[in-house]
């Protein structure tokens, strides 16, 4: 099996993703007509690559990063993947008790405990969200703080690092979804894109940081009314939830927590939520 410092020139075969929201695939779909993101994104470039690739997702919503190691870890070593993404953090930044060096330390034992089972590693950076929701700007020092540990921790265990926060397209308002904590379509796809040039598949480049075409920004009145309807339509709720201590995960299981060829599987028509190359040819 791979070693974690080289991705595989040949393609990776067992893609497994470990997360919250993001991975699983909020704002890209719906519960309804189900889910895609970034993560099932990333494996139809793999799957590009190698067409034989199997890919599981044991992300759930919700899920600060202590979760994601006690609850997904462990299936996804069951899994014996070649290929991982670990992506998890901005649940605990949005915590009062935020502790960045604690976070971390719970990506760390992911990286490590993956690595050194043969599987490669991806892991991604954050966006400034004082700049995708300025009413969170009271935190954006704690975004600051968790990316500089990822990028120490990312080195220290050879794991590639898709550096989505060092590119101002991260925080275009068109790339995230209208609860601004989730990535829309076009995010989660630029978001795929940049995992799978971090990763060198061929065929990709550095298109997915390269920001979009200008558009008209609203006046400041337009700005402050939308500011009042998101924190009515978003922020109240997720307010009442954690007063209550519930999640927006309480009694969700991951989507596809099998490793399964893409085609296959639960979360859409033809049974995954994905659609390779060929099946849209």
């Amino acid at each position: 099996m791979n070693t974690a410092e080289e991705p595989r020139p040949d393609g990776f075969v067992r893609y497994v993703a470990l997360g919250d929201s993001q991975t699983e695939g909020l704002g890209d779909g719906d519960d309804t007509g189900g889910l895609r993101g970034w993560a099932d994104r990333l494996a139809e470039h793999l799957a590009a690559v190698n067409p034989s690739l199997q890919y599981a997702n044991l992300a759930v919503r919700g899920r600060v990063a202590g979760q994601v190691r006690a609850e997904q870890l462990g299936p996804a070593l069951d899994l014996r993947p070649d290929l991982a993404s670990v992506v998890a953090g901005v649940n605990d930044l949005l915590r009062p008790r935020f502790d960045a060096g604690r976070t971390v330390r719970e990506l760390e034992e992911m990286f490590a405990a993956l690595t050194a089972a043969g599987a490669h590693v991806v892991t991604l950076t954050f966006p400034d969200i004082g700049r995708v929701a300025p009413i969170a700007r009271p935190v954006r020092h704690r975004v600051f703080d968790l990316n500089a540990r990822i990028r120490v921790a990312a080195a220290r265990h050879g794991v590639t690092l898709a550096d989505t926060a060092a590119h101002a397209v991260a925080t275009d308002p068109r790339l995230w979804s209208a609860d601004r904590l989730h990535a829309s379509p076009l995010g989660h796809e630029r978001i795929a894109a940049a995992a799978a040039y971090a990763l060198r598949l061929p065929g990709i480049d550095d298109n997915w940081s390269r920001p979009l075409p200008s558009q008209e920004l609203p006046g400041r009145r337009q700005a402050a009314a939308a500011e009042l309807r998101w924190a009515a339509g978003f922020l109240g709720p997720w307010l009442v939830r954690r007063f209550h201590g519930r999640s927006s995960g309480d009694g969700r299981a991951a989507k596809r927590p099998r490793l399964l060829p893409l085609g296959t599987g639960p979360g859409c028509p033809e049974g995954t939520g994905l659609h390779t190359a060929a099946q849209r040819e």
